[in-house]
């Protein structure tokens, strides 16, 4: 008799109590824990996000924190996670729930999903997790596994194929939702693995997975193919004057929007061009050396970059000129200047 997908719920429980990970955001349940992990796990691994979280809850312990902070003391605790968007939305979702829920996480799936920067997957994992609401949180983990099981060549990347998974997942459900939520992202996460080499021998549901028995786990799932980036040049300069060195911070809109930046330009410019470029800053060069090449990929675009340390004979009212231990512990840099930041900060 061929297996049924609601088959697949008691093993996978078992599987999760047994085996699931010591993570800090599962030892308490806590809604303001649960949200903000959910929130820094999008695009970035498990392990590089640990660190993060308790640096976070230790600077801001409670919602209330989180509503009153400074956002660049905020984009500074979030530096090197990126998408900062997320960070600024977690202030506002904050802000909205000290004006409108008495600093309290709202306890229902229809009520979290209003406040700013929570989807459907966000608002059903803390409202199924934190308020056992019997709801789903679908993300690429469990879209992968469903679609190992059920053998779909669908494309996971059209939202078609996600409605018709949630329906199915809709209809086998179990009263610990949030277990059967977490167990699904777990076992995607560490045993169901993506790129052709998940961990089938390991796998509690191996006796009901159709790609597995039809050694097709190097095909599932669909993703139609991606996107293009963009390749963009950039020249980076490190204006530096004594012991200063300049920002500048972007516009409120677009790319990177309202960061601070070492100030940049598109293109490979030339030397004579850089010349050309401070002076209309009001900056004349000392000396200028070529550091290093680098790329930083964003999700649609590519920085192609050339960075210049250059020694400037005087400051301007263009920019803002810091300190190494101001760089160091009070301004958020955009991960893309990861590698000119490291390099100023080890100088003598």
């Amino acid at each position: 008799m061929e297996p049924k997908l609601e088959d697949i719920v008691t093993p996978l429980l078992e599987w999760y109590q047994k085996y699931k990970r010591a993570l800090p955001w599962r030892e308490d349940k806590n809604p303001y824990h649960v949200w903000l992990s959910e929130i820094m796990l999008q695009q970035t691994r498990i392990e590089a996000v640990k660190e993060y979280y308790t640096r976070f809850l230790k600077e801001l312990p409670t919602l209330q924190d989180l509503a009153k902070v400074k956002e660049e003391k905020l984009l500074k605790l979030w530096e090197g996670l990126g998408y900062y968007n997320r960070a600024r939305n977690l202030k506002k979702a904050a802000e909205m729930m000290v004006q409108e829920y008495q600093g309290k996480m709202p306890n229902t799936y229809e009520k979290i999903i209003t406040l700013p920067g929570i989807g459907e997957y966000t608002a059903g994992a803390i409202s199924s997790i934190c308020f056992h609401e019997k709801v789903l949180a679908v993300d690429g983990n469990v879209m992968r596994v469903i679609s190992r099981i059920l053998a779909s060549k669908k494309n996971i990347l059209l939202t078609t194929t996600k409605q018709e998974i949630e329906q199915k997942l809709k209809n086998i459900i179990p009263e610990e939702a949030g277990d059967f939520n977490e167990a699904l992202m777990e076992l995607g996460e560490t045993i169901c693995l993506p790129n052709g080499v998940p961990l089938c021998e390991k796998c509690p549901l191996k006796a009901y997975c159709k790609a597995n028995h039809q050694h097709l786990t190097k095909e599932i799932p669909v993703r139609e193919k991606k996107i293009k980036r963009k390749k963009e040049n950039r020249t980076v300069l490190l204006l530096e004057k004594e012991h200063e060195i300049a920002i500048s911070k972007r516009k409120k809109t677009g790319l990177l929007a309202g960061m601070y930046e070492f100030p940049n330009k598109e293109g490979k410019l030339t030397k004579k061009q850089i010349e050309e470029l401070l002076k209309s800053w009001n900056l004349e060069i000392e000396s200028l050396k070529k550091i290093g090449e680098a790329v930083h990929l964003f999700s649609h675009l590519e920085w192609h970059m050339v960075a210049y340390q250059i020694k400037v004979k005087q400051k301007n009212t263009t920019f803002h000129w810091i300190t190494k231990k101001q760089l160091k512990e009070d301004f958020a840099l955009p991960s893309a200047f990861a590698k000119w930041k490291q390099l100023y900060l080890q100088e003598n």
